[in-house]
């Protein structure tokens, strides 16, 4: 995602669930497929390439695990700052944790 609206609209109507790490935004959207996401990581974290580093091991850990995620929601990750001294194993997990806790990820069969 990368319209304002669409973060906007998120932020104003959808669930928030967070860990120490991550806060997750989600909503319901039919025309998401499979689902859309949208990093946030805010000047707080550090310099640029801290938080592009952040958004692009964020945005490739979603995409590994895409299969797990539900389809046709939207959410946006906000980067938290304990989450730059973690390695990516680390914040694989603590994503799948948050994505678990809104009840995101697909159920077993």
């Amino acid at each position: 995602m990368r319209n304002r609206e669409d973060f906007s609209r998120i932020y104003r109507q959808g669930k928030s669930f967070a860990n120490g790490q991550f806060v997750l935004y989600w909503s319901r959207q039919p025309k998401a497929e499979p689902f859309r996401l949208g990093v946030s990581a805010s000047k707080k974290i550090g310099n640029a390439v801290v938080r592009n580093r952040m958004r692009r091991v964020a945005k490739e850990i979603v995409r590994l695990q895409a299969d797990r995620i539900q389809a046709h929601v939207d959410f946006i990750l906000i980067v938290r700052k304990p989450a730059v001294g973690m390695t990516s194993k680390e914040l694989e997990r603590s994503i799948m944790h948050v994505l678990k806790r809104a009840g995101l990820l697909k159920t077993s069969k």
